[in-house]
């Protein structure tokens, strides 16, 4: 038996264009999704001018299973993020840390003829996880990746006794946030401007300090210096020198988004106060299990806007994302795409 679904896919022009996926036959351990939603994240926007079909955070419904698949069951709501697959044998797989595993699989480099932008996709069971029942599809969809992303390094980095600080209220801000107040943390929002004011503190954020036209930090007047420093914002051009400002000695940076620039940090201020700058990815299996059992638990939900799951609504989405124009991720859905016809 084939397996034929639509899909979209990137161009070297950054145009997404409809195309097809086609696979002869199921592996015993996959199992097919029919796609409802996808979000939008924004490592997509890195891979549209590549020949590639996009997205990595899907929510569907599964339609078949292979035989030797343990857990999935006909009809079953799952999702999937951004890594597809791993050894389950070295030292990463072995200790929980699964995305790291040097032979992962991963979106932007495998099955480059998948992805969630479409309405079919076949994935190992293994990589594949089940949704609440308590979270909405279209709200599920964020949390495979950007959720992920921010509660990753907070389970690794964080106590609940901390305090924080959240650089950035976007796509992965917003979602930090949340997920920081609701394990405890006093959580500090720092934004360009007051506009996001209203949501940070909305969202968890007890303090909130707008940063623009502000030479020197400390002249922020921040009540008090931060355990940690969560950078959900864009990492070039970072003022790490003034952030420092803001932190405890032995305090930790974890920079969350990807930027192919280098990062320039001061030595000797890193140095002289021990601080400790954290590498991060959702980094197994479990932890996408943990990221939507506690979204759940504590009503943790993005705040989203739907499009159409098509060629206008993704091409709309993108630049509307580009622009810095989505309050706070962009979710694809077929739904409205039929209803659109």
């Amino acid at each position: 038996m084939s397996y034929e679904g639509i899909t979209f896919r990137g161009s070297r022009s950054g145009h997404i264009h409809e195309s097809r996926f086609l696979q002869q036959s199921l592996k015993p351990d996959e199992v097919v999704i029919r796609i409802t939603h996808s979000g939008i994240c924004g490592t997509d926007l890195h891979f549209m001018h590549a020949d590639m079909v996009l997205g990595h955070e899907g929510v569907g419904v599964v339609q078949e299973v292979g035989e030797n698949c343990k857990t999935l069951r006909v009809n079953d709501r799952v999702g999937w993020g951004y890594t597809y697959w791993s050894c389950g044998r070295c030292g990463a797989c072995l200790t929980g840390h699964e995305s790291y595993c040097p032979t992962a699989g991963k979106y932007g480099a495998h099955h480059l003829d998948q992805g969630s932008f479409g309405n079919l996709a076949i994935k190992p069971e293994q990589w594949v996880f089940r949704i609440p029942d308590g979270i909405e599809s279209k709200y599920a969809a964020p949390l495979l990746c950007g959720g992920a992303t921010v509660f990753s390094p907070m389970i690794e980095f964080l106590k609940p006794t901390d305090r924080v600080g959240i650089v950035g209220v976007g796509g992965l801000g917003h979602l930090a946030i949340q997920f920081a107040a609701k394990m405890g943390c006093d959580v500090v929002a720092l934004s360009s401007t007051e506009n996001k004011r209203e949501d940070a503190i909305n969202l968890g954020a007890r303090e909130f300090y707008a940063t623009e036209g502000v030479a020197d930090y400390t002249m922020l007047n921040v009540t008090k210096p931060l355990d940690s420093l969560i950078i959900a914002t864009g990492a070039e051009n970072f003022d790490f020198a003034n952030y420092y400002k803001l932190l405890k000695p032995v305090a930790t940076v974890i920079p969350l988004t990807i930027s192919f620039e280098p990062m320039v940090v001061p030595t000797i201020p890193t140095i002289a106060n021990g601080i400790k700058i954290a590498g991060t990815t959702p980094s197994g299996i479990l932890i996408m299990i943990q990221t939507l059992e506690f979204a759940e638990r504590n009503h943790i939900r993005p705040i989203i806007q739907e499009f159409p799951m098509n060629e206008a609504g993704i091409m709309d989405a993108m630049a509307k994302l580009k622009n810095g124009d989505i309050r706070y991720r962009a979710v694809l859905s077929w739904q409205l795409s039929e209803d659109s016809v």
